[in-house]
């Protein structure tokens, strides 16, 4: 039978006003209506609202029916559905037990039962005479028959929230009972004793799930306990207010009463606690399950911390310093994060002090855990400790030493406590405080440069400590301060020499972390991505550095031009720079003081580091400046390209007359640094650098090396200019031609001279095979085959491979320890074993060269130089399958090429 319609009352009210304008306009309309019709028209009406009014009465009845349903289905499906409907639930269920205990009490076994997974029902005439192990003894029967379903981790969407549920309704129900069934010593003993069995018993489930119920249990008896601890307070105040009056009388007794009746309420509700703790807890905290452990520790933590007078106290402690060894990274995690939230109640630390004493080595240790998420929340951890003084100092050296560990997480915690502790002090309060000090910035960076100071011999460790410290830093970002250090006429008593290159180093590593750049080698290698507004405070920081730098960056070079360890970060400051602001803000002659400074450092300086900041910083300058300043930083780059190759055509004269070779090896190095980035004109010269080498072989071998690699540079730009121009010229063509035939020959004399021994040889031999690897791949046949450059390919013939190899070959043997020797030479990356046997796979993965010889030469030394050696060989062997070379063949190729060379030796 279908519903009849409700009609609103609003509808009701326009069905009225319809009808009443009707009447008028035919009152108007017609002299006479029938009085009949307007009665019956009126009786429709009231008839109309009755309706209304009994629809209104059966929806209401019927809502109070769909309440109804739900506060009298089974608990179990109360708790497995619609958490909303526990608290009804919870209170019709406590009607119940007070009108009906053991019927109640049945059950609310019954659901725990089937909480467990496991579909158990005791009558309720036999509750009395049912024992607790018996029912337990069933139930581990039916987990053994498999007649026990997982609620807890089952997939299935009407369980989704099931563990949520379950806590939810028995905080509920502790709740609900609070002024009742809570202190009749009979329900929830009855409960506590079923929960502490099933959590004792073999079946993870039982465990899990009555541990869970066990746990909460004492969650919710805490918050009862809280309210009860008020309001024992509160009367306790209350009669001794009475009390002062010297009059006894009814109001006195019934404080006394009430107070009497609390206390008793508190002590039951604590033994209840204990009960549970010695008979659950006890056991669990080390159950096979680290889900279990981790739980009972996350409870543990709670309860300490929010009921101290209790369980604030060695005996519950002892077993959040015992669980910070345990095998689970979540159960030491969740200690280490109890401990944290207890330490950070100042009230708490007397209490803890025994604690601490035993177990703090063990904190410390937790630094350096295997996990790191545990590693992080322990140094946050022992930052607590420092703050309370609980640490000796001496037991921190070995968590500085994690600032250079490489987790990055890690460092970052470890640069927090550094900064904390030994910059700000902010965790000793017995040291003074200096953040509201106006030079609070120049004491910070002073604090800094003294740890800086210990790693002064090492850039790369400087770098990783400036960047674990610099997000908590703001010295670090004050540029003003920084400047101003470093341009006081004469250096402090306490900025040293050895300060000032580590304050010039910090500048410059902070002014890169500040427009977005790493400054230590990232442990993943992947691409950074930043967001808009991430690049946004990139470019305002940009702008800020540059700001403070305009005035201050010529008389920052010029004070310290001669410094060889401070002006190559100084130089290439500028290069993070906005050089646009320099002609916003009208400061073109700072602009080109800077740029004629950098003419003169480069003229000034000879080393790698220097000369490289420098040619970097002159070629960001005449590409990013604007107008009239790019004009100015171009014309000074073009005069010292010219004023170069006069300087060195004037120093090779000066060789051939029997001089002494400093300058042209230092010019030559300032040519090699210019081509690396940048074509230069070089035509007069390059006959000269050829003639050279033919004509003085007596000369120093770094001088032939850098003789032979700008040939080599000059040649490779010469290609690059004959494929970027639009027309080809034969004449372009022939020249190039000619001058890569000049620098084989000279490179093929290298290959037949007997090479002497030394590291020295070595090094100008490791020249030899990376320029002539080099020169080869560029000049590959297949590159220019069918092209209209198509005689510019090559491919040396097999007596020169043969020879190249040789070479090659001669300085894979090289003693590790004569590398790591001079691992502190400059340019020593370009001339090791690793740059040699790149060089040599590189030709045999581009085909520039018969993989047929060269291949199972390099295979035959796969396992003979090391490692790096061996991942070098490793990746040759990925590309050549992935080329589709007969891999098996190579080897056994190599094979036969090592036996018939061991049967030689």
């Amino acid at each position: 039978m279908e519903e009849e319609p409700v009609v609103s009352e609003t509808a009701n009210r326009r069905t009225k006003r319809t009808r009443a304008q009707t009447r008028v306009n035919e009152e108007q309309l017609h002299s006479s209506v029938n009085e009949e019709e307007r009665e019956e028209s009126s009786d429709d009406f009231e008839d109309s609202r009755a309706r209304a009014k009994r629809s209104k009465a059966l929806g209401g009845t019927s809502s109070a029916a769909a309440a109804a349903r739900n506060a009298h289905q089974s608990l179990i499906d109360v708790v497995k559905g619609d958490r909303r409907q526990i608290p009804l639930v919870v209170k019709h269920w406590v009607e119940h037990y007070e009108k009906d205990p053991k019927a109640a009490m049945a059950g609310l076994l019954s659901m725990m039962f089937e909480a467990c997974g496991a579909k158990y029902h005791i009558e309720e005439d036999f509750l009395d005479q049912t024992d607790v192990d018996d029912v337990v003894v069933a139930l581990v029967n039916m987990a053994k028959r498999g007649e026990v379903e997982d609620y807890q981790t089952s997939k299935k969407k009407d369980f989704k929230n099931f563990k949520d549920n379950l806590v939810y309704f028995w905080d509920t129900l502790v709740a609900e009972c609070e002024n009742g069934p809570l202190f009749d010593r009979v329900l929830f003993d009855k409960c506590m004793d079923y929960v502490i069995a099933l959590s004792c018993t073999p079946p993870r489930v039982y465990r899990q799930v009555a541990s869970l119920m066990g746990l909460q249990l004492v969650t919710s008896f805490i918050h009862i306990a809280k309210v009860l601890g008020s309001q024992r307070e509160t009367t306790q105040r209350q009669l001794n207010a009475e009390q002062k009056k010297k009059v006894d009388g009814p109001r006195v007794e019934s404080l006394n009463k009430r107070l009497s009746m609390t206390h008793e309420k508190i002590t039951i509700i604590e033994e209840m606690m204990r009960k549970i703790f010695t008979g659950l807890f006890m056991h669990r905290y080390r159950d096979v399950e680290p889900d279990i452990r981790m739980a009972c520790i996350q409870s543990l933590g709670v309860w300490i911390l929010s009921y101290p007078s209790l369980f604030l106290q060695d005996l519950y402690l002892k077993y959040l310093g015992w669980t910070l060894n345990d095998k689970s990274d979540g159960v030491r995690k969740a200690s280490v994060l109890a401990l944290q939230n207890l330490y950070e109640v100042d009230d708490n630390v007397p209490s803890l002090g025994l604690f601490t004493e035993r177990f703090y080595k063990r904190m410390i240790e937790l630094a350096d855990d295997v996990d790191i998420s545990v590693a992080v929340c322990a140094i946050g951890l022992v930052k607590q400790l420092i703050r309370h003084q609980r640490v000796p100092e001496e037991e921190l050296s070995s968590l500085y030493d994690l600032l250079i560990d490489d987790p990055p997480e890690i460092r970052r915690a470890i640069g927090a406590l550094v900064y904390d502790n030994l910059i700000a002090q902010r965790l000793n309060s017995s040291q003074s405080s200096s953040g509201d000090n106006a030079d609070s910035s120049e004491v910070h960076l002073n604090r800094l440069l003294r740890i800086l100071g210990e790693f002064s011999k090492d850039e790369m460790l400087s770098m990783y400590v400036i960047d674990d410290i610099w997000e908590y830093m703001d010295a670090m970002k004050d540029w003003k301060r920084i400047l101003s250090m470093l341009l006081e006429e004469e250096l402090s008593a306490e900025l040293s020499d050895v300060d000032a290159t580590n304050l010039i180093r910090l500048l410059f590593a902070s002014i890169r972390k500040a427009v977005g750049e790493k400054i230590v080698p990232a442990s993943d290698n992947k691409k950074q991505y930043y967001t808009k507004a991430q690049k946004d405070v990139f470019e305002s920081s940009k702008r800020d550095i540059t700001i403070a730098m305009m005035r201050n960056y010529p008389q920052l070079l010029r004070k310290f031009m001669s410094d060889k360890a401070k002006i190559p970060y100084l130089l290439e400051i500028i290069v993070h720079m906005n050089l646009e602001l320099y002609s916003l803000k009208r400061q073109d002659q700072n602009f080109k003081s800077a740029v004629l400074l950098m003419k003169e450092a480069f003229f000034k300086h000879g080393e790698k580091e220097a000369l490289r900041s420098c040619v970097k910083a002159l070629n960001f300058c005449a590409t990013e400046s604007r107008g009239e300043l790019q004009d100015f930083a171009l014309n000074k780059l073009k005069g010292i390209e010219d004023e170069l190759i006069i300087k060195l055509k004037s120093a090779i004269k000066e060789v051939a007359d029997g001089d002494d070779e400093y300058s042209m090896l230092v010019n030559l190095k300032r040519l090699y640094e210019l081509q690396l980035s940048r074509q230069i004109s070089i035509e007069s010269l390059y006959n000269d650098l050829a003639e050279t080498l033919k004509n003085l072989r007596s000369i120093d071998d770094e001088v032939i090396g850098f003789l032979l690699l700008n040939m080599h540079l000059h040649v490779c730009w010469c290609l690059h200019s004959i494929i970027n121009s639009g027309t080809v010229l034969e004449q372009s063509i022939s020249s190039l031609i000619s001058k890569r035939s000049a620098l084989f020959e000279l490179l093929e004399s290298f290959l037949t001279t007997n090479s002497p021994e030394g590291l020295r040889a070595s090094q100008l031999a490791c020249r030899v095979c990376v320029i002539f690897s080099e020169q080869w791949c560029l000049f590959r046949k297949a590159t220019f085959a069918s092209t209209e450059i198509e005689a510019l390919g090559y491919s040396p013939d097999e007596a020169i491979l043969q020879k190249f190899w040789k070479l090659c070959e001669r300085q894979l043997h090289i003693p590790d320890e004569a590398e790591e020797e001079d691992s502190n030479r400059e340019y020593i990356e370009e001339t090791n074993r690793d740059a040699v046997i790149i060089a040599v796979g590189k030709l045999v993965a581009v085909d520039a060269v018969p993989k047929e010889y060269l291949a199972p030469e390099i295979l035959s030394h796969l396992s003979m130089h090391g490692t790096s050696v061996s991942e070098v060989i490793k990746h040759l062997l990925t590309v050549l399958r992935n080329n589709g070379a007969d891999v098996a063949c190579l080897f056994l190729e190599a094979l036969k090429r090592l036996e018939r060379c061991r049967e030689k030796n």
